[in-house]
């Protein structure tokens, strides 16, 4: 259902998008807006990983550093080759996935993370970012920010062009420069969310601990409200990458908002290591410590900053 409703809502996405190129300058402006489309989707394609890395001044790491070790096992389980990982200076606790497929991922957290969670959290959310590898919603998210991109700047042509029906440039310009980028960015965030969703299923089935994720998620959303994400604000555009919100734009599960809303994953993941739920079907943890499925447990938006942080020599 997710993939479908992705489906649907990219191409509602580039319908919207040729659409415009329509309204502004007939046949021949769709065909420029579908061409010109292409060239954005090319470039992202090729350069968004090393952009996105980029603009958080991440720095690589390798086999001797801590997330390495946590990442390794979990992407050989989830059958993926191993990503490149990185490690972000910053003190939101955060995290992201980038590349244009599995073959040239790369996974980064924050230091801020690394100190917050603990070992199996840290193991939980960094297996929640190999399943956007997986699913390829790295690949995914950055066509449709390319595309949502393009409508806001096509829309600025409308101010110096006619519409093609003999439509009066005020009314293609309130079309092009306000309805478009607005219902461009909705589309955006709905397939954002919906992608959330099915990370957090996914990464679940990844490292075998869904309560584990559940409790990193309510940590990662009360510290992300607290401590500022510079690059968020200087890059709006970028807060989808998280795998929490960067306290940006709100928390809400609602029509602006880039992610689900924390107690509505959080909810899922208990249901899915509850009875009835697949608690009857554990999967295996590359992790010795593992969630048991047991009734009326508390829920993890209650949690507090308990468990064992990570340690570096480990």
């Amino acid at each position: 259902m997710n993939q479908l409703r992705t489906f649907m809502l990219m191409a509602a996405l580039v319908a919207l998008f040729m659409g415009l190129g329509f309204l502004i300058a007939g046949r021949g402006g769709m065909l420029i807006a579908f061409a010109l489309a292409a060239a954005m989707n090319l470039f992202a394609y090729w350069n968004s990983d090393r952009l996105v890395l980029k603009m958080h001044r991440a720095r690589e790491v390798g086999p001797d550093h801590l997330l390495y070790r946590i990442v390794a096992p979990l992407a050989q389980r989830a059958g993926l080759p191993m990503p490149r990982v990185y490690v972000v200076d910053q003190a939101q606790p955060n995290a992201f996935a980038t590349g244009r497929n599995p073959e040239n991922a790369a996974v980064a957290a924050t230091t801020g993370l690394l100190q917050m969670l603990d070992r199996d959290e840290i193991a939980a959310v960094m297996a929640h970012e190999l399943a956007h590898v997986k699913n390829r919603d790295t690949l995914v998210m950055t066509v449709t920010a390319t595309l949502a991109g393009a409508i806001s700047m096509i829309g600025n042509w409308a101010l110096f062009l006619r519409g093609s029906n003999g439509q009066s440039n005020a009314f293609v310009a309130l079309i092009a420069m306000i309805v478009a980028p607005i219902a461009a960015a909705l589309v955006q965030m709905a397939i954002s969310r919906t992608r959330e969703y099915g990370a957090d299923a996914a990464g679940a089935e990844i490292s075998g601990q869904p309560l584990k994720l559940a409790s990193a998620l309510a940590k990662l959303q009360g510290a992300a409200r607290r401590i500022p994400n510079p690059v968020a604000e200087a890059n709006p555009a970028a807060a989808s990458l998280y795998i929490v919100s960067p306290g940006i734009g709100g928390v809400r599960d609602s029509l602006f908002s880039t992610h689900p809303a924390p107690e509505n994953r959080i909810a899922a993941l208990e249901a899915m290591a509850g009875p009835g739920s697949g608690g009857d079907r554990p999967v295996a943890s590359p992790w010795p410590a593992r969630d048991t499925s047991a009734p009326a447990r508390p829920s993890a938006l209650g949690l507090g900053g308990s468990g064992r942080r990570p340690d570096p020599r480990d």
